[in-house]
């Protein structure tokens, strides 16, 4: 993948200050194909547009082209990561938009967009690699044009020059994305973020906590898993709960340090399978998803052989999922969980009463496991 967000959607704070904010490629790719949709309507080219991001605010793209072709138009945005850019910063983004006999908003992947070959990845296989939010963000940006100006279908055509060369450099190959970059972004924004910051930030956030006796906290692997575990632990307060990100355990540390009595887990697959083995940072940088490790604990809990085959030659995390809950194998999630607790109360010597929440990415609970003594 190429921006700096993922499934779970987290953004850790505070931020640098001084930094600057940039765009993710799907806020580009919505400007790109809003301006080309104005300028094929209107016959007039555009230089600037704007667009409303996912994060609830404006923002205006200046137009590095707006090409005019037989029946198409073509404009281009020049990727701005901000201070933290990734390895699409400076990428031009390109939309090509054009009439369609076919209702609504046909989007497709052109040059430089990967296809997805491989299940696990929430898209559908043999489709573009852009992801659920941007495909809403370009539908909803240029199916408002096309109602303004009367016009029943458009097709929306993404690429990115030199995209396919740019993907060597990210996981794309690995995870069956082949022949370009993906379209990303869960908020629009891409926010340049300090390390040591961000992890000050979950410490102190845990410190508060404790100060306003608050005994038990909930530490959240993103901020998807947060606002499930909310829904889930409505008596909790706000102070309760905290945006983990990968540091779990530094935060469990803290929390045991300040004598907490209690700390809920919550996450999805991804990040759980790795905390299940005991990788405390779970950055996507730092360490893979051992799908090997999950066809065990797919053994521990009963399953059949050729799940637990099936499951370590999984692609992703998420794809491992989608085969147990296939299979009906619930246990599978009750060992994830259940290794979770263990691997965590290891952490801290068992000082904490610790509980584990694993979320489907609808927010359906796929498991919760306990152990509720603390022996420190």
């Amino acid at each position: 993948m190429t921006d700096a967000e993922t499934e779970e959607g987290y953004t850790p704070a505070p931020r640098r200050r001084g930094l600057r904010e940039g765009y993710t490629t799907g806020a580009c790719a919505t400007a790109a194909a809003k301006a080309a949709a104005l300028a094929l309507l209107s016959g007039r080219p555009v230089e600037r547009v704007t667009i409303h991001l996912p994060i609830g605010r404006d923002a205006t793209f200046a137009l590095c082209r707006c090409e005019f072709g037989p029946g198409w138009v073509r404009c281009g945005v020049i990727k701005d990561a901000g201070d933290d850019p990734d390895i699409t910063h400076g990428a031009e983004i390109q939309a090509t938009v054009s009439r369609s006999e076919t209702a609504g908003i046909t989007l497709v992947g052109g040059p430089g967009v990967g296809t997805v070959t491989r299940p696990g990845l929430g898209l559908a296989v043999g489709g573009p690699a852009i992801n659920p939010v941007p495909r809403r963000m370009i539908t909803e940006a240029v199916g408002a044009v096309a109602a303004a100006h009367g016009v029943p279908g458009l097709r929306v055509a993404i690429a990115v020059p030199n995209g396919e060369e740019l993907a060597k450099r990210t996981l794309n190959p690995r995870l069956g994305i082949v022949g370009g970059l993906s379209i990303l972004g869960t908020t629009g924004i891409v926010k340049p973020w300090s390390t040591a910051a961000w992890r000050a930030s979950v410490l102190q956030a845990i410190d508060v906590a404790a100060a306003n006796g608050v005994a038990h906290v909930v530490l959240s692997t993103g901020g998807r898993s947060e606002k499930f575990a909310r829904a889930l632990l409505p008596e909790l307060p706000e102070l309760a709960f905290v945006e983990m990100g990968e540091f779990t355990g530094h935060a469990l540390k803290r929390a045991a340090a300040r004598r907490l009595r209690r700390v809920t887990l919550a996450g999805m697959i991804g990040k759980f399978s790795k905390l299940a083995q005991g990788h405390m940072m779970t950055h996507v940088a730092g360490n893979r998803v051992d799908t090997a490790f999950l066809a065990e604990l797919a053994r521990a809990a009963g399953a059949h052989e050729d799940l637990a085959q099936a499951i370590a030659a999984a692609n992703t995390a998420r794809h491992a999922q989608e085969l147990a809950q296939s299979a009906g194998c619930a246990q599978f999630f009750a060992e994830v969980t259940r290794r979770v607790v263990h691997q965590c109360r290891a952490v801290v010597h068992g000082a904490l009463a610790v509980d584990a929440v694993l979320f489907d990415f609808d927010g359906t609970v796929l498991a919760r496991s306990a152990c509720h003594d603390a022996t420190g």
